[in-house]
């Protein structure tokens, strides 16, 4: 580990490729920090119990509160941004609504514009997955161990700068809404999710194709 580095950082997934490949790890692989892979199914659960390992406390990167080594300027930078994205992390929970907990500026993306974390206390995507998958689940549990779903931001991707820009001029623009939504489904795939409603996802990317083919949505297609 770097001097710098003050506790071991770890990722829960099926497989090191999807783990290696995952937003998650773009910011803490960028300040060349050690980081665990954990790919075994027993692994989430041992985390789930043990807290540090060597005087190091364990943290996950694909939960809330991850808190990477920032100097003064880093800082500095970071606070003056969250105050520019303040208006468009309000108008894209307002528009997500109870699909997630809150939106707010990433501190982990580096080349992604937007992540699903999950609560520091409820289940990651994955072990949510293995939890409904377990024949003689207790139901009364899985309510509140559900991942409760926060929207991370990159501030600095051009697709969010974008976003922002549009929403400055007309926060009530249909685009923005389906833009929005659309940016959350694709980034609960990319974390590992799994959508409620595939078909509804499947028809925003066609009317996307669409759009980018230059088809009139009104037009009639002759049998």
């Amino acid at each position: 580990m770097k001097e710098t580095q003050k506790s071991t950082y770890y990722i829960t997934g099926e497989s090191k490729e999807q783990v290696a490949n995952s937003a998650f790890v773009e910011c803490v692989r960028k300040k060349g920090f050690n980081m665990e892979y954990m790919t075994e199914p027993i692994d989430r659960y041992c985390v789930q119990q043990l807290k540090e390992f060597d005087g190091k406390s364990l943290v996950s990167v694909n939960k809330e509160g991850l808190e990477l080594p920032e100097d003064e300027k880093e800082n500095k930078k970071t606070e003056k941004t969250k105050t520019k994205f303040e208006n468009l992390c309000k108008l894209m929970k307002e528009i997500l609504d109870k699909n997630v907990e809150k939106v707010t500026i990433s501190n982990r993306l580096v080349f992604s514009p937007c992540c699903i974390v999950t609560s520091i206390y409820g289940w990651t995507a994955n072990m949510e997955r293995i939890m409904k998958a377990q024949t003689l689940r207790d139901n009364s549990t899985m309510g509140y161990m559900m991942a409760k779903k926060h929207l991370e931001i990159n501030p600095d991707h051009p697709i969010v700068e974008t976003l922002k820009q549009k929403a400055e001029a007309d926060k009530n623009d249909k685009a923005i809404k389906d833009l929005v939504v659309l940016l959350f489904e694709i980034a609960l795939l990319s974390s590992d999710f799994s959508l409620e409603d595939p078909q509804t996802h499947s028809n925003r990317i066609y009317c996307m194709i669409k759009l980018g083919l230059g088809i009139n949505e009104d037009e009639v297609t002759a049998e």
